[in-house]
């Protein structure tokens, strides 16, 4: 079995400096602090970028993007590992599940400590990453394997800054866990996210988060500043209160396309309550409705649907099939 090893920086490839820690490590260097290497496969192993996982931006992530999709349309790969920093790990993942949904296995795994701390914990996630590649090598889709256990990129997000385990599924669970005796398999692994296939990110999407109190004076601004469409993170099951709710309104009659998410890490966003930022005044409206998404794959998803689709109705009809 041949698989391709993809670095892109991020801890786990990152050592102190004297002015912060940054990526200074390669593929092989990270490979070669694996123990134990699973027989049976044949690793090349590429750099697609060297940066902290905060500094991917769209030129970066289209590139890994088209890279993991040239490796995956290939009869020579049947697996792709790609390591990654955690701070926008889940967001690459759902991009390359979205837009490129390979027909082999893609798993992504980093590291919450650096090499050269106590205790790296690099070398165990990546060892986890070429186990669950060669476990899931008849299935497709884009999944991050972590801290003994393997999520699909639908649904995996991180949920401390700090700790090991840090990549949790709410609602969901794994897909797989790991231990002394393999990988075993919770459900199976597929792709679970919507498919834009083709899609480009141009589009300019701002994210506007809304506690108690919160005016619409954000949202007005991100509309004066040219908005393509928004992402409004409201509480609960997705409201906001009535002086945000009145500019989202303005925002929907203005033919913006506008996604609702929620604060909360489980559940999903449905219109229930009435009221100038209720979910059923705003689904009136044309509001969009993400489920279970948090904001920051809402907004990635929303970018890929203007692009795709034609006006807001089509891309709330992409977002109901999610």
């Amino acid at each position: 079995m041949h698989l391709t090893v993809l670095s892109t920086g991020g801890t786990i490839a990152s050592t102190a400096g004297e002015t912060g820690a940054s990526p200074t490590m390669d593929g092989d260097d990270l490979l070669a602090d694996v123990t134990d290497v699973p027989p049976g496969l044949d690793i090349s192993v590429e750099a697609v970028a060297q940066v902290p996982s905060f500094e991917v931006d769209r030129e970066t992530l289209t590139a890994i993007g088209d890279r993991v999709s040239a490796l995956a349309a290939a009869d020579a790969t049947d697996a792709v590992v790609l390591t990654h920093g955690t701070d926008t790990m889940e967001e690459t993942a759902y991009y390359l599940d979205v837009v490129h949904r390979p027909s082999v296995p893609v798993v992504l795994t980093g590291a919450q400590r650096r090499p050269d701390e106590t205790s790296p914990d690099g070398p165990a996630n990546l060892r986890s990453a070429l186990l669950t590649a060669f476990a899931f090598r008849e299935f497709g889709g884009v999944f991050v394997a972590f801290d003994d256990e393997v999520h699909a990129a639908q649904t995996v997000t991180k949920t401390h800054t700090t700790a090991l385990g840090t990549f949790q599924s709410p609602d969901a669970g794994p897909v797989a866990s790991l231990d002394h005796d393999g990988v075993h398999l919770h459900r199976k692994p597929q792709s679970e996210s919507l498919h834009v296939p083709d899609a480009s990110l141009e589009p300019t999407v701002y994210t506007v988060k809304c506690g108690g109190r919160a005016t619409g004076d954000l949202v007005d601004a991100a509309i004066e500043r040219g908005a393509d469409g928004l992402v409004v993170e409201g509480t609960g099951v997705g409201n906001v209160p009535p002086a945000a709710g009145r500019a989202v309104v303005a925002a929907l009659d203005d033919g913006i396309p506008t996604v609702l998410t929620s604060r909360c890490q489980g559940g999903r966003t449905i219109p229930i309550y009435d009221g100038v930022g209720g979910g059923a005044r705003l689904d009136e409206h044309g509001a969009i409705f993400a489920g279970s998404l948090p904001s920051q794959k809402a907004r990635i998803a929303l970018t890929l649907a203007i692009d795709a689709c034609d006006g807001p109705a089509e891309i709330r009809s992409l977002f109901d099939e999610a």
